[in-house]
């Protein structure tokens, strides 16, 4: 009996098939209620795709794409005046205007596909290469010429195992994630203080100090709404400082999380005389709690340390809650390690569209990307 495959382009979450959820039970950032967010709230200069790979009618692969438009984003981020930033620029807009991902690039982490059990390592690299090759004539028939494509972000193992299949792209490490592992009898968030050495314990009630006069408070889709500019500023406030961003969310994103993802989604103000001067979002992903964006007042910020604050809160809430994890994603390493995460490794691969700028991605990227340089802390009492 012979074995028909397919594969099915879906560019709106209605028409994706009822039994996609249950395949993708283990990921609820491939639920058709995220995916939903992404269709009413994406980045203003992404498109998200989705696609279906069935197997004689039977859906056994999920996976997501975003294509990201480069000539539509008014602002990298901070610039710096640096020559190296300038070339940066010059290269994103002329040689990789459209830049395809297969996964999520508002995530750290693999959210790119979801598989049945049954379908074969071997047989899971064959769809995804079709599955891209789909992709990229899907957009080449709209006029968009895809120039780069990046699958993202895997873990050692299966980046080993993946590079079989993308030997022709270029395998490239990025930021680690940042995960912290939640111990079993840790059943407050004292109980994680405790576990502190002297020094990190000194940190935390420093930090805690410095929080006096301000309220945290978690906040419902109304109070988004209502604060909804505000909130925006603070995000941008932030986002602006990175040396390099390839989006920046829709002024209407938080409320489309907080509408659909519901319980799912926990956002918390940080407020000084009734006005937010900072924010921090999770989301729940079956036994992981994710964290999201979030966004401060500079000034109250470094007055306040306000950011490590949040990692203690989100720390607690997280205990409390009995989740197994934090992930805390990449980005702000040395803080991040100081209050007990650990760094995973992640990789991705990446393909230039023409022969010359694809031999020459080794060196172009490491030269835009040099490995960050951090020293990993360990807060824990030996």
């Amino acid at each position: 009996m012979s074995t028909n495959i397919f594969i099915q382009i879906y560019i709106n979450v209605a028409s994706i098939p009822e039994n996609w959820d249950l395949l993708c039970q283990k990921n609820y950032f491939l639920s058709r209620t995220y995916l939903k967010v992404l269709e009413e709230s994406a980045p203003k200069n992404m498109t998200c795709l989705f696609i279906g790979f069935f197997e004689n009618e039977n859906l056994i692969g999920a996976a997501l794409s975003q294509m990201i438009c480069i000539t539509d984003l008014k602002s990298f981020g901070v610039n710096k005046s640096c020559v190296k930033a300038k070339i940066r620029d010059l290269v994103f807009k002329n040689a990789a205007n459209h830049v395809l991902f297969v996964g999520n690039n508002m995530l750290t982490g693999q959210h790119a596909f979801q598989f049945s059990d049954h379908v074969t390592r071997e047989k899971r690299l064959k769809l995804l290469k079709i599955g891209i090759s789909e992709l990229q004539k899907f957009y080449n028939n709209k006029n968009k010429k895809i120039h780069l494509t990046i699958v993202k972000d895997f873990e050692n193992d299966e980046a080993q195992f993946l590079k079989n299949g993308f030997s022709d792209y270029y395998k490239f490490e990025i930021q680690p994630n940042m995960v912290f592992n939640i111990r079993p009898d840790w059943c407050t968030a004292e109980d994680y203080v405790l576990a502190l050495s002297k020094k990190y314990r000194d940190q935390f009630k420093r930090a805690r100090k410095k929080m006096t006069g301000i309220e945290k408070r978690k906040m419902s889709l109304q109070d988004i709404e209502c604060n909804i500019n505000r909130i925006y500023e603070l995000y941008l406030n932030v986002t602006k400082n990175a040396p390099f961003n390839t989006f920046y969310l829709s002024e209407n994103h938080f409320v489309c999380m907080k509408k659909h993802l519901g319980h799912n989604f926990h956002f918390y103000g940080y407020f000084e005389n009734d006005i937010i001067i900072g924010f921090d979002t999770l989301i729940k992903n079956g036994e992981s709690m994710e964290t999201y964006f979030l966004g401060y007042d500079d000034a109250v910020q470094r007055n306040r340390m306000l950011y490590l604050n949040m990692l203690y809160d989100m720390i607690g809430f997280s205990i409390n809650k009995k989740f197994k994890e934090i992930v805390f994603a990449r980005t702000a390493l040395e803080i991040k390690s100081s209050v007990g995460a650990e760094p995973i490794a992640m990789y991705g691969f990446i393909k230039h569209s023409n022969f010359i700028p694809n031999k020459l991605l080794p060196r172009v990227f490491k030269y835009f990307e040099p490995k960050i340089i951090w020293q990993e802390r360990n807060p824990y009492q030996k």
